[in-house]
């Protein structure tokens, strides 16, 4: 526990060590467990030349650690990280935060690797699952407790929309981790395997991404892109009607109503899009300080891939015979959107983060993205021709695609690693670049 007499300096320092620590575990989640088994098992789809040939466990496992390994450790980070300087409990922020970390990636660990290799993965399982939630609780617990500063004067300050964003979002990541428990220690009893069945895994996923993912972004995004892209201050009417209607496709989902579930897709998206002003023009300069200055183009393509996978949920729902339409509607979400994001923001806010640093590469963040969302337009281009057998040939496209997002991975965990070995900005005379507004 820090103690009285701690300078603020210190207590910074051991945060930015904090957030670093659970920056790099993210990245470690991404580029083993997450991106390298993803191409093994899309190698595998294709030489089978059929998804059902694939164990499914293999499949989650790859999931779990691209959501929970590094997009959600990520978040668990930043979240500290932030709590930490924008409220009054500072002092408590870095042991816990160590002991969550702890857990968390302890739970990680197992979960994954007694998925893939089946070794008691009855007990297992369930007890990994129990673990990520206790470490979740650990945060959980933190963020119902904060207190935002007062300012002079102020005796009661409501929330800003976006952190009511950030905080459903939470919420829908504490019942994403209830249900893994509930499932898995269920199907657990039952001993037919470690993966859960396809149509339950379905609905969590889509509690995962819509319930969680999805609106955490859109909170997030609320608060940095007037200040990252000039954008004007989002729409709260148009944010809270979005998040809504996310929640209403989960709620459909995991009721049974699956059609309804994917036709409220689309306009929530529509609605998240025209709410953030993200394809308009910027009333101001975007910020693009030591960063490649197509950061903005990213941003925005994020949110096409966003359209894109909400109206090939709805294709699938229809058309989808043998796992394309919905596999490619599922990529162009996790990648085309949340990871063009993840690279796109990231790379901004994360060096500020862990250090006062200036990235690394400019040109390593461009390659990054392009190659990423080259990967990703290939993937769902060949997906559906080929799971739905309508085009053989686009078989051989798949693990091209996979390779050329595994490169783009590789190149933004190694720009990030590079990014932190580097002194802070400060110490260079880069004092123009700093934390995020309000970060």
């Amino acid at each position: 526990m820090t103690t009285g007499t701690e300078s603020p300096s210190d207590r910074e320092r051991k945060l930015q060590t904090l957030v670093t620590a659970y920056i790099v575990t993210g990245l470690f989640f991404l580029v083993l467990p997450g991106t390298f088994l993803g191409v093994w098992n899309l190698i595998s789809i294709t030489n089978r030349k059929a998804l059902d040939q694939l164990s499914p466990a293999w499949l989650q496992a790859h999931g779990h650690a691209q959501i929970f390994g590094w997009i959600g450790t990520f978040i668990l980070g930043i979240g500290f990280y932030s709590l930490s300087k924008m409220g009054e409990r500072a002092h408590f922020a870095v042991a816990r935060g160590w002991l969550c970390l702890a857990l968390w990636t302890a739970g990680l660990l197992m979960r994954w690797s007694s998925t893939i290799t089946e070794w008691h993965w009855q007990l297992l399982v369930p007890m990994a699952s129990v673990l990520e939630l206790t470490a979740f609780l650990i945060f959980f617990r933190m963020v119902s407790r904060h207190r935002p500063p007062r300012n002079s004067g102020d005796l009661k300050q409501k929330p800003e929309a976006w952190m009511l964003m950030v905080i459903a979002s939470t919420a829908g990541f504490l019942l994403t981790l209830i249900a893994n428990v509930a499932l898995t220690s269920f199907f657990a009893m039952r001993g037919e395997g470690p993966e859960l069945p396809h149509e339950i895994d379905q609905r969590v996923l889509i509690l995962a991404t819509w319930g969680f993912l999805v609106p955490a972004v859109w909170g997030f995004n609320a608060r940095w892109l007037p200040v990252f892209l000039g954008l004007g201050a989002p729409r709260t009417t148009g944010l809270f009607t979005a998040l809504g209607l996310a929640w209403l496709s989960v709620l459909a989902a995991l009721s049974g109503y699956l059609a309804i579930s994917v036709a409220l897709m689309p306009i929530a998206a529509a609605v998240a899009i025209e709410a953030l002003h993200v394809w308009e023009p910027s009333l101001r300069p975007p910020k693009t300080e030591g960063i490649h200055p197509a950061f903005p183009l990213f941003v925005r393509v994020a949110y096409a891939w966003l359209a894109v996978a909400s109206v090939l949920s709805v294709c699938a729902f229809s058309w989808d015979r043998h796992g394309g339409i919905w596999g490619a509607s599922r990529h162009a979400l996790t990648v085309g959107f949340l990871s063009t994001m993840v690279f796109a923001i990231g790379q901004r806010i994360l060096p500020a983060f862990c250090g006062m640093k200036v990235l690394f590469s400019k040109r390593l963040m461009l390659a990054s993205l392009l190659l990423l969302n080259a990967g990703c337009a290939l993937r769902v281009s060949a997906e559906i021709p080929a799971y739905e057998g309508i085009i053989r040939q686009a078989w051989l496209v798949l693990p091209v695609s996979g390779v050329i997002e595994m490169i783009a991975v590789t190149l933004f965990a190694a720009n990030l690693l590079l990014t932190f070995n580097k002194p802070a900005a400060h110490l260079n005379g880069l004092i123009g670049i700093g934390h995020p507004a309000g970060a």
